[in-house]
């Protein structure tokens, strides 16, 4: 007989661990299936409530490519936040440059004890996590899982540590893989998506309308005069015009949303499981709300408007990403036409 058929506890480890590994690969496929951030944000709660057997799970993760902090956002579970509480943790914090040094799972209190105080992390007292989690790839921290007890237990293993660690790292890599994809359909000066992001996604969601029957929805918008902007005041104060519209737009969209620039002032807007009415009452909000906000360029205040055209696809109809695009192109030229600063439907 071997050591194994001798030792029954020693072979419950090897077929425990044989197992974890397994479903260390299924967990990585799961993370790696996705690119789309915010589904990938949930994916990792969810992953880790459920391999670690919490109730509590919050993901500190940074909302953009450009972003220098770390935030809660949406991102948490179980958890009672002050909803007047800023939790914003800077990425230049000393917890953080810990975490990189050196990599592994933290109490509050042992970054107290190793630092001599929090490093910046006291905002995080009033939630009393039991355990926080750094995610690290390539040396660089993106993220932080913090942690409440566990259901049946109240102390985390050395084992169940090392663990979620490795579940970490593959979350690190898999955030990582996400914002370079970001970064590669996303135009750097307005944070909106690219035209050809945005036509995949119309084809994607044209196929899973043809499907389902639910309503879908294209929002083509241009900014009025734009062009009397550049003239009036140079190129710099029409680059601040696209930037605040832009930023608008992503202020009046949902996260299942698609936002876009479509080409120099034009953008573009797909509304998933969105009717007709309802996307005008979503159109004319963001209308309403670029024409009362004032942009500010060189203490000089200007006042911008836009022009909209809607259009809802129509399978019957439409039997392309272009067609759609098209008719919701002439609605907006239809607003231009009747005095801009509205919103008009394709019919």
């Amino acid at each position: 007989m071997n050591e194994a058929e001798t030792n029954p506890a020693q072979l419950e480890d090897y077929e425990k661990q044989i197992f974890d590994l397994k479903q260390l690969l299924e967990i990585s496929k799961s993370l790696n299936s996705t690119l789309d951030y915010m589904i990938l944000i949930d994916s990792i709660l969810y992953t880790i409530m459920g391999q670690m057997k919490v109730l509590k799970a919050a993901l500190y993760a940074k909302r953009g490519i450009d972003s220098s902090a770390f935030s809660l956002h949406r991102n948490y579970k179980g958890f009672e936040l002050e909803h007047n509480v800023d939790y914003t943790l800077d990425e230049s914090l000393p917890a953080m440059k810990l975490f990189s040094r050196e990599y592994r799972c933290y109490t509050l209190d042992e970054i107290q004890q190793i630092l001599g105080n929090l490093g910046g992390l006291d905002k995080l007292v009033p939630l009393e996590p039991t355990l926080i989690v750094p995610l690290k790839t390539k040396g660089v921290i993106n993220g932080i899982i913090i942690l409440g007890d566990q259901i049946m237990s109240e102390d985390f293993s050395a084992y169940e540590k090392e663990y979620l660690l490795n579940i970490a790292t593959l979350a690190a890599i898999a955030i990582n893989n996400a914002f370079l994809f970001e970064m590669t359909t996303t135009d750097m000066m307005t944070k909106l998506r690219m035209k050809h992001y945005f036509y995949t996604a119309l084809i994607e969601r044209m196929e899973q309308s043809s499907l389902s029957g639910k309503p879908l929805c294209v929002v083509m918008m241009d900014i009025d005069h734009f062009k009397l902007f550049n003239d009036t005041y140079g190129h710099s104060c029409g680059d601040v015009v696209l930037k605040q519209v832009a930023k608008l737009i992503q202020l009046n969209t949902r996260p299942t949303d698609t936002a876009a620039r479509y080409g120099g002032e034009e953008f573009c807007l797909l509304l998933p499981d969105t009717a007709i009415e309802a996307a005008k009452v979503i159109a004319e909000r963001l209308r309403l709300n670029v024409a009362t906000t004032i942009t500010d360029y060189e203490n000089t205040k200007l006042s911008v408007t836009i022009s909209l055209g809607i259009a809802c696809f129509s399978p019957e109809m439409d039997h392309s990403a272009k067609s759609v695009i098209d008719r919701a192109d002439k609605a907006l030229y239809q607003s231009k036409q009747n005095g801009r600063n509205r919103v008009s439907i394709s019919a």
